[in-house]
């Protein structure tokens, strides 16, 4: 059975990561930045990576601008790699930058897919969850 991400997230199993779209500056002051701040132990300061049972995914820049394709797709490209090597932990794909960075949701689909395939994977990992309009 696929499992998608939940709209909502309010608690997490002690494996399980909250992946959330933030700006570079590490300001997590609104939205699911906001969230992952208060209840999942994202440190300020940290604009991309893992901190507490959260992962950062910057879709905005220090000044809260959009971040360049080619910054977005190379964010994409990491954050895979550190799915990939972290067999153990189940990370929740929420719909990083498709609020107020701006991003459609066709284009986050079609970066999360172009890094799949760029890391020779044509299926999601089985520890990567995904928002249903995700999907392919």
């Amino acid at each position: 059975m696929i499992k998608y991400t939940p709209e909502i997230i309010s608690e997490l199993k002690p494996n399980e990561i909250f992946v959330f779209g933030s700006n570079t500056a590490g300001m997590h002051g609104a939205g699911a930045a906001r969230v992952a701040h208060r209840s999942f132990g994202a440190e300020m300061g940290v604009g991309e990576g893992l901190t507490g049972q959260t992962y950062a995914f910057p879709t905005l820049d220090a000044n809260l601008n959009q971040v360049k394709e080619a910054e977005f797709r190379q964010s994409m490209k990491i954050f895979i790699r550190h799915v990939l090597e972290n067999p153990d932990k189940t990370y929740y794909l929420t719909k990083i930058g498709c609020g107020i960075a701006g991003w459609s949701i066709e284009e986050v689909r079609g970066f999360l897919w172009s890094a799949l395939d760029e890391e020779n994977h044509s299926k999601l990992p089985k520890n990567l969850i995904i928002p249903i309009e995700f999907r392919i």
